[in-house]
C-alpha cells in the first residue's frame, strides 16, 4: 500500500457572512495544521471568495498553495507568488480542480464554497476519480450534509461512509483523511 506523502487537499471555505471572525480563525488553524504535516493546499477561488486566511496560513507554515480561479479573481498584492490557473468556465474549474485533488475537505464557509466543494467531486468522480470528503462540522456547520449523506447518499453510493465523513476537530479531520487516503492508495 503506497502512502502519499504530501497530499493535495482541494480545501473549501469562506470568511463571507455570519460568522466570519471565527471562520477565518478556523480557516488559520486548518491551514497551518494541514502544511506542517506536508500536505499541499488546492483552493477555488470564485465569484470574489477566495479563503485569504487559510492561504496565508498555511503558506506562513511553508507548505504549498495552488489557487484555481475563475476569470473576474483579483489577488491581493500578498498573494502575488502563489500559482494561480485562471479558467473562466466554472464546469472546467470543477474538473480541474477534481483531477488535482487526491481528497476535499469542507470547513465551515458559505453556500458558495459548498456549491464548489459539491461540483468539484461530482465532476472527479464522473471521471473515475473518488476522492474522500471530510467535513470539519464545527458547531453542527455541516449537520443538514450530514443528514443528506445518510439519507441521500447510503442508498446510491455504496460504501459512503468510507467516502464522505464528518469531523469537529482540526486534528481529526488530518487523521480521517490521511487514514481515507492510505486505504484507497
Amino acid at each position: 500500500m503506497a502512502v502519499i506523502a504530501h497530499p493535495m487537499l482541494a480545501v473549501f471555505a469562506s470568511d463571507k457572512g455570519p460568522g466570519d471572525a471565527e471562520r477565518a480563525s478556523i480557516m488559520g488553524q486548518a491551514g497551518t495544521y494541514l502544511a506542517r504535516r506536508g500536505a499541499k493546499i488546492l483552493c477555488l477561488a470564485e465569484n470574489g471568495i477566495l479563503p485569504v486566511p487559510l492561504i496565508t496560513a498555511a503558506r506562513a507554515a511553508g507548505g504549498a498553495v495552488t489557487i484555481i480561479a475563475d476569470a473576474g479573481m483579483v489577488l491581493p498584492r500578498a498573494l502575488a507568488s502563489i500559482p494561480v490557473e485562471i479558467i473562466a468556465d466554472r464546469d472546467q474549474r470543477w474538473t480541474r480542480v477534481g483531477e488535482l485533488a487526491d481528497a476535499f475537505v469542507g470547513l465551515p464557509g458559505s453556500l458558495d464554497s459548498s456549491t464548489g466543494l459539491f461540483g468539484s467531486w461530482t465532476s472527479a468522480k464522473a471521471a473515475g476519480h473518488y476522492c474522500p470528503v471530510v467535513f470539519l462540522n464545527k458547531h453542527r456547520a455541516f449537520e443538514v450534509l450530514r443528514g443528506y449523506a445518510a439519507d441521500v447518499l447510503s442508498p446510491g453510493l455504496k460504501g459512503h461512509e468510507r467516502i464522505v465523513q464528518f469531523t469537529e476537530s482540526i486534528e481529526d479531520l488530518w487523521s480521517r483523511v490521511s487514514r481515507l487516503l492510505n486505504e484507497s492508495h
